[in-house]
């Protein structure tokens, strides 16, 4: 054979093979999806991607990052311009006029109206919709009333005047307003979507969305899939091409997981906690909200409140979030937990003091008290049902240990999948249950008014007059002075007659790939992907 020949052979061989090497990488690229997907654990299956349905943790922090309100809270935290490119608020400072950016679409193409909100507003409040987020809109002008039944959706002072102007007018001023109206039981909906469909929320082709990303794909109790919203007003600023939403309930799966490459990001196991702080490899931030457990208060034994109180000072916190969380927690001294200054510029908490504290002697005084005041020779049985998940289990078992140590009292274990745990808190089914809350905006109101006679977030059944009028008076305080005073009042007393054991304050521990940054985690709101740049 001659050279030339060889030689075109052996060309000819070279490119066969680089064709091969680049399909290779081609295929590669694209099983791997060749986009920027961010992959993120969301624990377990959302309650419900309705606005107003939802309302947690599971479903918010999905919804906040396919669908967006009048404002969204910025990288600072802040409330800013959204779906609102602007807003006045009259001299008496009750009503606020927001104006919509031009062009604003939904996912499906129809043009987002200022009547979307007004609908979905309305319809939060409707008694029908039965939303657990209604009181956050109650400080509206009728808002309350059409919610209890007692009033109208005519007389709600909610009103789109136009396609692109919506008005509402509030009871009284209200500095948390922008903030709050940023949460997504605030987010429009299509009232077209909606009304043709009742189940339009349930599924992946039905949903419709106005934020930085769009539902593609919904694999119930697995996993959810969102892709860029090329319809979205400021898409430029979203730079991931997706997010996917995994439902790993277990703490050492997700970090087994992430550590191989499947999530972006993952909390950190408890039992590799240590370690991992050590190393430096977790990151921590702020959060804003409660671990803590709902008594039954119609409920024996819990139908008497040293006997609740018992149970309150029986708990070693410190000890809880040194040796059982260990995710760098602080300890609950009250309901309220760290982040939202009192007019003297110091912090809430700080101010509200240590309302309770860990008192093993005293909390044997207040069971004996308590037991013969019920006239109880043996405490009935306490079953205690927290939600299924490893991090709770050992809370619980944490918990039962220290009830057995401190109060000589045998307690039972139940456990219970999230969604059948907060349906029976609601009917009051249960006698003592694990419960947390996070912040909807920064305010102690928004921690408090919850324990209100018939709010439908109380679920412990407890009532107290003085309670409920020290919150209805906050609401209508203009002077902040005043209004913080009042609120301190109501925690005092919250803490005094104990339908809640409150463990610990929330904060953000978290491992995550150096390959990510820019994910903002709200302390006073949900996960936001919307400015995160996987490299």
């Amino acid at each position: 054979m001659s050279m030339k020949k060889r030689s075109i052979l052996l060309l000819v061989f070279v490119l066969v093979l680089s064709s091969a090497l680049a399909a290779c990488s081609k295929d590669k690229d694209s099983a791997s999806g060749g986009s920027k997907i961010l992959l993120y654990n969301n624990l377990r299956e959302p309650t419900s991607l309705d606005p107003p349905v939802g309302f947690d943790q599971v479903s918010y922090d999905i919804l906040n990052n396919f669908m967006e309100g009048l404002t969204r809270l910025g990288k600072e935290q802040l409330p800013e311009a959204a779906m609102a490119k602007e807003w006045k608020i009259s001299d008496d400072g009750r009503t606020y006029t927001f104006t919509l950016r031009d062009g604003l679409k939904w996912s499906n193409g129809d043009d987002l109206k200022a009547s979307d909100f007004e609908f979905a507003w309305k319809r939060l409040l409707a008694p029908e919709t039965a939303s657990q987020a209604a009181p956050l809109a109650y400080i509206i002008q009728g808002a309350e009333a059409y919610n209890s039944g007692k009033g109208s959706a005519d007389d709600v002072k909610i009103k789109a005047t136009d396609d692109k102007t919506l008005e509402i007018t509030l009871n009284e001023p209200a500095s948390w307003v922008l903030s709050m109206v940023s949460n997504p039981a605030f987010f429009p909906v299509n009232q077209k979507v909606v009304e043709g469909n009742d189940k339009w929320a349930g599924e992946a082709a039905t949903l419709v969305s106005n934020g930085p990303f769009k539902l593609t794909e919904w694999k119930h109790d697995s996993e959810i899939k969102l892709v860029k919203n090329d319809t979205y007003w400021d898409k430029d600023s979203v730079k991931l091409d997706g997010v996917t939403f995994l439902m790993i309930n277990d703490s050492n799966t997700e970090y087994q997981t992430f550590v191989s490459g499947g999530l972006h990001t993952s909390a950190v196991p408890s039992d590799m906690a240590d370690q991992l702080f050590k190393d430096g490899k977790v990151q921590v931030s702020d959060g804003a909200g409660t671990a803590f457990y709902r008594f039954n208060v119609t409920q024996a034994p819990f139908d008497n409140v040293n006997i609740r109180r018992a149970f309150v000072a029986a708990v070693d916190r410190q000890q809880l979030v040194d040796l059982v969380t260990k995710r760098k927690e602080k300890p609950a001294q009250g309901y309220v937990s760290y982040g939202m200054k009192d007019p003297s510029g110091k912090d809430f908490r700080e101010v509200g003091g240590k309302l309770i504290d860990f008192d093993a002697a005293k909390a044997k005084e207040l069971l004996a008290k308590g037991m013969s005041e019920a006239g109880y020779t043996t405490l009935p049985t306490v079953t205690m049902t927290y939600n299924t998940n490893d991090l709770s289990k050992r809370i619980a078992e944490a918990l039962q240990a220290m009830f057995k140590d401190n109060l000589g009292v045998d307690i039972k274990l139940e456990n219970k999948e999230g969604k059948v745990l907060t349906a029976e808190q609601k009917e009051l089914k249960l006698q003592f249950s694990r419960s947390s809350f996070l912040a909807d905006f920064q305010d102690p109101i928004n921690y408090l008014d919850a324990f209100q006679t018939g709010n439908p977030m109380n679920r412990t059944g407890w009532s107290n007059a003085e309670y409920d009028k020290l919150i209805k008076d906050a609401y209508k305080e203009p002077d902040e002075t005043k209004r913080f005073a009042m609120m301190h009042d109501a925690e005092k007393l919250l803490m005094e007659e104990a339908p809640v054991l409150p463990l610990y304050y929330y904060s953000s521990a978290y491992l995550q790939s150096d390959k990510v940054t820019d994910i903002v985690r709200h302390a006073f709101g949900y996960m936001d992907f919307k400015w995160a740049v996987l490299k």
